[in-house]
């Protein structure tokens, strides 16, 4: 299925259910819930809390990702965004911002920089609470 497809498609079935008539502001504050189990999920994935299982993760991360799909696509259906042309012009955004892969990868390198600056100053900060 294509993402002009889907969204058509959405649209039709909530529309069939009367569930269009939502404001659009409450979509988005669906989508933030949904996105809010993501984030719980993203720091159970990173080690933060506890899991029992990853298999079970990594399913509970997959319909969660869906659900704020879903509910994406409906803003920009009730919003009139046509997402596929909206990723399309977002790519050539991407392109023209990033065009020489020697850019990315020291912008990726300045970013793991800073990322271990962070975690150092962290478990610096964590042993002199300690005393070690």
């Amino acid at each position: 299925m294509q993402i002009r497809e889907y969204q058509q498609w959405l649209e039709a079935w909530d529309k069939a259910r009367g569930w269009d008539r939502v404001a659009p502001a409450h979509t988005l504050i669906h989508a933030l819930e949904e996105l809010g189990e993501v984030a719980r999920l993203m720091l159970q994935r990173e080690g933060y809390k506890p899991v029992d299982s990853q298999e079970q993760l990594h399913a509970e991360l997959e319909e969660e990702l869906s659900d704020v799909f879903v509910f994406l696509f409906k803003l920009a259906y009730q919003t009139g965004v046509d997402v596929e042309a909206a990723l399309t012009r977002g790519q050539a955004k991407a392109d023209g911002r990033y065009p020489d892969l020697d850019q990315a990868n020291a912008e990726l390198a300045r970013y793991h920089a800073r990322q271990a600056e962070a975690l150092a100053q962290l478990v610096g900060q964590h042993e002199h609470q300690i005393g070690t």
